[in-house]
């Protein structure tokens, strides 16, 4: 269920902006409604490779907007699944619906998904409301 302030209740976040949704193993990562605010109309989005490993904080892809460039960030250990391929040809889906169709990548996690690093939706609307960047 997403809130008045657009943020769902029942997904995960990073201090970088990433919405995490936990499937077991299966990790599925987007950016928030505030991050696709900042960044503007995303133009181009970098998908990474299908089987390329992501660990927590580093930098697994690329969007450009006309804005800028942002870095997305993995949020656990694990490799990449899958991509939202549909991206390529529509990056705007990042910005019309980044909770749904927008999503990026989805990570198979090393072992069980570490999650105790991320935000719930009551500790990352607050991180945004003090200017969290």
């Amino acid at each position: 269920m997403t809130t008045e302030s657009g943020v769902p209740e029942e997904l995960h976040y990073t201090e970088s902006h990433e919405w995490v949704r936990v499937e077991g193993d299966l990790v599925t990562v987007g950016i928030t409604d505030h991050a696709q605010a900042e960044l503007t109309d995303v133009v181009f989005v970098d998908l990474p490779a299908v089987g390329k490993e992501g660990r927590p904080k580093q930098p697994i892809m690329v969007l450009e907007s006309v804005k800028t460039v942002a870095d997305i960030y993995a949020p656990i250990e694990g490799k990449i699944s899958e991509v939202n391929t549909e991206l390529k040809a529509h990056p705007e889906l990042v910005n019309k619906d980044p909770y749904g169709k927008g999503w990026l990548y989805k990570l198979r996690a090393t072992g069980k998904p570490d999650i105790s690093s991320l935000l719930d939706a009551a500790r990352y609307r607050a991180h945004v409301a003090k200017g969290g960047h």
